[in-house]
């Protein structure tokens, strides 16, 4: 009798699981539990998940039912099982049958996963078919997002399908004992893809292209790589100069690099690894962590500088283990430069011809493959959180399409198209978000396609049809123009309230909340440029009753790029005149009487007013001599917080004042003391921290002893700064409030789709009507 099994009489039943259950091994497992249990029946994928019907002894089912779940496969996430009895029909042997294309599909595509421990331990072993071959796969890792072209998930709707599987292949593929059985990326050096690598007019293949280009590495050349959901620019982390040119080329001046080791003890060399850090860097889903940076670490300093923390991965494909590996052969410690393969603030480059036209001036040469990318998808960033949890800063590869909760649920399918920064769209459907991989900034004009794209393919993957799209209020924003343009009824939602609603729908809750809402910039409500709000907020509205003193942004746009105009006008504001016979913080190149005439500048169109959080800290950056003028957006905060002293610091004075828009947090005379102070930079850096979270707290304190509301959402790009909201949520905590923070979503702008969809999804459940 077969294990588990009890004599009874035969019973049938049907079984639908919904969740992560395509792409991740769960027919095979159905097949081999079902066997155990001496059961007949079939399995298979349909576009709602996976259907299984199983005969035999009704002991057997139950101990087929138990094991399902706890047994399930290690990438798979069961969401719910739904049984229905069946009479039986005496059927005999249990088999996997043809997957079933529907209209109506809730199947839900797990992201590509990093290459797991057994493929790898093929890859390194000389008896091993697969022996060296960059493209091994098994159903527990490799390639799922980027190469599916439609659900099912099934090789002929991946861009596997132009590569037939060999007679040894098609066997694992069929024999339910193998770990390959039934997966899709299946393939081997006789009849899968190939990589090659080029330089100049010469060409090699096989492992000679591994060694070819760890040789020019070693050398200081810049290498494009093609991986899995687009191409990387590698360079040598430990040659200055080679990092120079990477970014001369890249025009990338100041940004960090993300470096990719072949594994912790590699990472542990580079960085401080802190509890909790080891297990995301090996997970599946292997981001980019930012770790601090070891003292004695042999990184470059043009890697990171000024920053105090390093972006790093390990290795997740095995094309990135054997690269790695020819390094170590030749004496050089397992670890690359590995940045995204674009041009700043362009989507990543995947396909072939488009990337060495486009990188072609700035790689030396090319580590190629021929496996299609469908779908770019760059590598996810994050960090440890401050309650501890994992936080993603970019959500993008081993993340995306992972389901988040959307509670209501959207009463019409949604789509919501985020904001102009940090771009990633979302599609809503029932209780189920998809929020898209990062894509770029949408000043791109490229980014702009990428976008319209990866609207067209999800909403095809996912069978959904948008009946409302969702758009920031910015009227400017190519964002908005695009939903304007598509024809469906449009509905907007403020920047600050969706950020907030993006905290509550990740936590499952609707509010009330009081919000604190900080980030660079956003259009209010009242048509000015709001950035550091205190919202009485719900998924379906929100109060504005707090915000920061207005600031001067002297020549509006530029002021953001040259944060020593937001200094000299803050100056003049404090002593008038009097600043023509005091010094200047300027950059080199700026004369005294150019910034005299942008500190005069009266607010107005060319010097807008903003209550942005994250202005401020450029103001203080640039009043220390610390980023006075950047090349991308939060360089100079960054860079205020990386000089911060270490321990306790004093807060600075500041104020606070009823008006009749709500409760106004005066940061002036902070600056007062700030702009004459002796203190040492990292002193002076690590007060106005001090004085802004306590500041924050004050200000919320006030709200809740008026409100009685207890939970407080934090979100917005300033949130980001991990010293900032450590010091913002112990404050909090200890007056016994509850601090709810962003973690699955990022706070940044590439979250906001998501609190948009959660607002949208609120008001139409309410009843709101839809302008067309």
């Amino acid at each position: 009798m077969a294990e588990g099994g009890v004599q009874g009489a035969l019973a049938r039943t049907r079984i639908e699981v919904w969740g992560v259950v395509q792409g991740v091994g769960f027919r095979p497992f159905v097949y081999r539990l079902a066997r155990r249990y001496g059961l007949a029946g079939f399995v298979r994928n349909h576009s709602r998940g996976v259907t299984a019907e199983l005969e035999g002894d009704p002991g057997a089912l139950d101990a087929f039912l138990e094991a399902l779940e706890r047994e399930a496969p290690p990438l798979s996430r069961i969401d719910r099982v739904e049984s229905t009895p069946l009479p039986p029909r005496g059927e005999e042997g249990f088999h996997v049958v043809e997957s079933v294309r529907e209209t109506t599909r809730e199947a839900l595509v797990r992201p590509d996963a990093a290459v797991c421990d057994a493929c790898l331990a093929e890859l390194f072993d000389p008896e091993d078919r697969r022996y060296r071959y960059p493209f091994i796969n098994c159903t527990d890792c490799g390639p799922r997002f980027t190469i599916i072209r439609d659900i099912p998930y099934d090789r002929p709707f991946t861009t596997m399908a132009a590569f037939t599987m060999c007679p040894q292949c098609q066997s694992e593929y069929e024999d339910p004992g193998d770990r390959r059985f039934h997966a899709q990326p299946n393939a081997c050096p006789n009849c899968g893809p190939q990589a090659w690598y080029s330089r100049g007019d010469a060409t090699v293949t096989g492992q000679d292209a591994f060694e070819a280009a760890a040789r020019d590495l070693a050398a200081g050349a810049v290498v494009a790589v093609k991986g899995l959901g687009g191409y990387h620019l590698a360079v040598d982390p430990f040659n200055g100069e080679a990092v120079m040119r990477l970014r001369e080329r890249k025009r990338r001046p100041h940004k960090p690099l993300a470096v990719m080791a072949a594994d912790l003890a590699t990472v542990e060399q580079l960085c401080q690894v802190p509890s909790g850090a080891p297990e995301i860097l090996l997970s599946p889903s292997r981001p980019i962590l930012l770790l601090p940076r070891r003292e004695e670490s042999p990184l470059a300093p043009e890697v990171y500088r000024p920053h105090a923390t390093v972006g790093v991965m390990v290795a997740y494909t095995p094309l990135h283990y054997l690269l790695l590996d020819a390094l170590k052969r030749r004496g050089h410690a397992p670890v690359l430069v590995m940045t995204s393969g674009n041009v700043s603030g362009q989507p990543i480059l995947a396909d072939n011809a488009e990337a060495h036209a486009r990188l072609g001036g700035v790689a030396d040469a090319f580590l190629d493959h021929n496996r299609p990318i469908h779908i770019r998808c760059d590598d996810s960033v994050a960090q440890l959180a401050a309650d501890g949890g994992l936080q993603l800063l970019r959500r993008a590869r081993g993340f995306v399409p992972d389901v988040l909760p959307l509670a209501p649920a959207a009463p019409v399918p949604l789509l919501a198209v985020g904001g102009q920064e940090k771009s990633a769209f979302a599609l809503g459907q029932g209780e189920r978000a998809f929020l898209s991989q990062y894509l770029g900034d949408l000043e791109m004009v490229e980014t702009l396609e990428a976008l319209k794209a990866g609207v067209e393919h999800f909403c095809r993957v996912f069978a959904i049809r948008p009946q409302v799209v969702v758009h920031d209020l910015h009227p400017g924003y190519l964002s908005t123009r695009y939903a304007q343009e598509t024809g469906v009824p449009a509905l907007a939602v403020q920047h600050h309230h969706a950020h907030i609603a993006s905290v509550l729908a990740e936590a499952g809750h609707r509010g009330p909340v009081v919000g604190v809402a900080a980030d660079g910039t956003g259009y209010g409500d009242d048509g000015t440029l709001w950035g550091g709000e205190i919202l009485l907020a719900t998924l379906r509205g929100y109060q504005r009753v707090g915000h920061l003193a207005p600031l001067s942004l002297p020549g509006g746009e530029r002021a953001i790029r040259e944060p020593w105009r937001l200094a000299v006008a803050a100056l003049y504001r404090l002593w008038g005149e009097d600043l023509g016979g005091r010094p200047l913080p300027l950059p080199p190149g700026v004369e005294r009487r150019t910034a005299l005439a942008v500190a005069r500048l009266p607010a107005g169109p060319y010097a807008p007013l903003t209550t942005s959080l994250g202005r401020y800290f450029d103001l203080v950056a640039a009043l220390l001599g610390i980023g006075q003028v950047v090349s991308f957006e939060g360089q100079a905060a960054m860079e205020l917080e990386a000089v911060c002293a270490a321990g306790p610091a004093q807060p600075y004075p500041y104020h606070l004042r009823k008006e009749a828009d709500g409760l106004v947090m005066d940061l002036w005379p902070a600056l007062e003391i700030l702009a004459v102070t002796q203190e040492p930079v990292p002193v002076v850096a690590a007060r106005f921290h001090a004085t802004v979270a306590a500041m924050l707290e004050e200000a919320v304190r006030e709200v809740v002893d008026q409100t009685g509301i207890r939970e407080v959402a934090l979100s917005g790009g300033v949130f980001q700064n991990r010293r900032l909201t450590r010091l913002l949520r112990e404050r909090l905590t200890a007056a016994g409030l509850d601090v709810l923070l962003n973690h699955a979503v990022p706070p940044n702008d590439g979250g906001l789709a998501y609190g948009q969809l959660a607002v949208a999804a609120a008001r139409l459940t309410e009843g709101e009507e839809i302008r067309t």
